[in-house]
């Protein structure tokens, strides 16, 4: 047998294969994606909510600088990034929450607070430093708040354009295909939504596998990121309350199982919130453990997570921009010498990349770009270039 007949007989035999593997693992996309998620209990949320959190976190690093430049090691170049990025969009990503941090509420009540967020949402949307992407946490599936989270979701899908709606709790792939079914029925076909990961369930289901795989393919294509909830997750396995942390092994554990269920898909990743806030006299504290957090995450390719407070803002920036800023000129040189198809010489210390580290390289400028980190003079590559290298419209898995 020739070899054309050798392929042609693999080509028939993983033609199935190949459709799966490019259906299902379309590669990483091309969509923008936030440093960070700012939740906003829906009675605390107005459409100044954005800027009040800037103007709050600038007033805090003006009093507070050099506590900052202390904990962040931040120098006066780094600073004025910070100092920049609060004035032109403080906030990236902001979820308007109905959830834990809203708690139960008359329905006259939640309906009343639906209703003025919807409208507040849609002025705060035209503003020049409006956060990059909107949208709600709605109470669980679970029975007990079933009820009261879709009247929620109905009200605020009629009233108010959202990007992204977050789906808290989730302990069943069925709970993932009823969200579709209820967005469908609502005439909202396209509504992408987040699976929070904050269950035992989601991370192994009753029959031993890892469940949040299972619930991204049974989004069919309209999940748009999975977030981790340090707290729900480290209760539900009895973690006692002094213990639970975004550092502890059984985060760490479920991190890296979202991290792989998600690889190729285009699912974007976040992790979760520390309770622990920089306020008072406890600003030094609470800088330090946030500054450590963010740092820890956009190290093991977490590069999105949770704020709650606008004195995170600071701590936020300066991590994000320092782990960009510090490891570009290496990453220029890097994927610069794999562009030339380079061959280091054999023992003079160069790193010999693959192209599947190339494309890590151009996706890590990407994301430096994105949140403001660099430019690209900085880079010396265009947009579309790191793109092409990133392979971010990639046909196939990335």
């Amino acid at each position: 047998m020739g070899l054309d007949e050798l392929v042609a007989l693999a080509d028939a035999r993983l033609a199935e294969a190949d459709a799966a593997l490019a259906r299902e693992y379309p590669g990483a996309g091309s969509a923008w994606q936030p440093v960070h998620t700012v939740y906003v209990p829906a009675d605390r949320f107005d459409a100044g909510t954005h800027r009040a959190y800037g103007d709050h976190a600038l007033d805090l690093l003006d009093e507070h600088e050099d506590l900052l430049r202390e904990v962040t090691g931040a120098d006066d170049a780094m600073l004025t990034l910070v100092r920049d990025k609060l004035a032109r969009q403080p906030v990236e990503d902001l979820r308007v929450d109905f959830e834990d941090g809203y708690g139960a509420r008359a329905d006259d009540e939640e309906d009343a607070d639906a209703e003025a967020c919807a409208a507040a949402l849609t002025t705060a949307g035209m503003h020049p430093d409006a956060p990059g992407r909107w949208g709600i946490r709605f109470k669980s599936l679970e029975a007990p708040t079933r009820r009261r989270g879709l009247r929620t979701l109905a009200l605020m899908t009629e009233l108010a354009h959202l990007d992204v709606v977050v789906l808290p709790k989730v302990t069943s792939v069925a709970q993932v295909e009823t969200l579709i079914d209820v967005l469908d029925h609502l005439d909202r076909p396209g509504q992408r939504f987040e699976i929070q990961v904050e269950t035992p369930q989601t991370i192994l289901g009753p029959d031993g596998t890892a469940l949040v795989a299972r619930m991204i393919g049974a989004a069919r294509g309209r999940c748009a990121g999975l977030h981790y909830g340090t707290y729900d997750y480290s209760a539900f396995l009895g973690i006692a309350a002094g213990d639970q942390s975004l550092e502890h092994p059984a985060a760490d554990h479920a991190k890296a199982v979202m991290q792989a269920a998600a690889a190729g898909t285009g699912v974007q990743l976040s992790d979760g919130s520390t309770n622990r806030l920089p306020v008072g006299d406890r600003l030094r504290e609470g800088w330090e453990l946030h500054h450590r957090l963010v740092t820890r995450a956009l190290h093991r390719g977490f590069y999105q997570g949770w704020d709650l407070h606008p004195a995170q803002l600071p701590t936020r920036y300066a991590a994000t921009f320092r782990f960009f800023r510090a490891g570009a000129p290496e990453a220029v040189d890097r994927l610069a010498s794999w562009a030339r198809q380079a061959r280091p010489a054999e023992g003079d210390g160069a790193v010999a990349d693959e192209p599947a580290t190339a494309r890590a390289l151009a996706d890590y400028l990407l994301r430096g770009l994105d949140c403001g980190a660099l430019t690209e003079d900085e880079v010396g590559l265009d947009r579309a270039e790191l793109e092409r290298l990133a392979k971010r419209n990639a046909e196939g898995s990335a």
